[in-house]
């Protein structure tokens, strides 16, 4: 099964200058707890559509649903959350720290065929489903096709 993905040459920038951000702020900086903590990424997301809907499936672990905000405006659903750092131990014995914390804003402009009226979104074991049902007017119709040619009235030849 091959799998399509969306490839960004930026991707690998971000990533490298995230790393050299908290360089210099754990060198740098006030304090360490800081520099985990003003780091932002981005989730990541999944995008599929089907005849009746347009779904988005964004990967945010570790946030709670209350840090989590959902809102269209303007044709564009914006999603915006925050992963706060767990203070449960000193940072001082993290021997690595892969995690990125930090709030984030992922924005999506929607389609004309997306009813802005109808959207769900559902939070479940580190994944927000956004669920954006279509208009529908956009929503595909089926055609009967009459198999035969044309047909005849009662005798009085074919009709036009």
């Amino acid at each position: 099964m091959t799998v399509i993905t969306r490839w960004d040459p930026f991707r690998e920038f971000s990533t490298l200058q995230d790393r050299m951000n908290r360089l210099f702020q754990q060198s740098y900086g006030e304090g360490r707890e800081e520099a985990l903590t003003t780091s932002t990424f981005a989730p990541a997301v999944d995008v599929y559509e089907d005849e009746h809907n347009v779904t988005l499936k964004i990967e945010v672990p570790g946030i709670e649903e209350k840090d989590i905000d959902v809102r269209i405006e303007n044709n564009t659903l914006t999603v915006h959350g925050e992963r706060k750092f767990e203070k449960e131990e000193k940072e001082e014995n993290y021997r690595r720290v892969e995690r990125q914390y930090g709030s984030f804003t992922r924005s999506f402009t929607l389609p004309q065929s997306v009813d802005q009226e109808s959207v769900a979104a559902n939070y479940d074991k580190g994944v927000l489903k956004i669920k954006l049902a279509k208009k529908a007017e956009a929503k595909p119709k089926q055609i009967k096709v009459n198999v035969g040619g044309e047909k005849t009235l009662e005798g009085k030849g074919k009709a036009a």
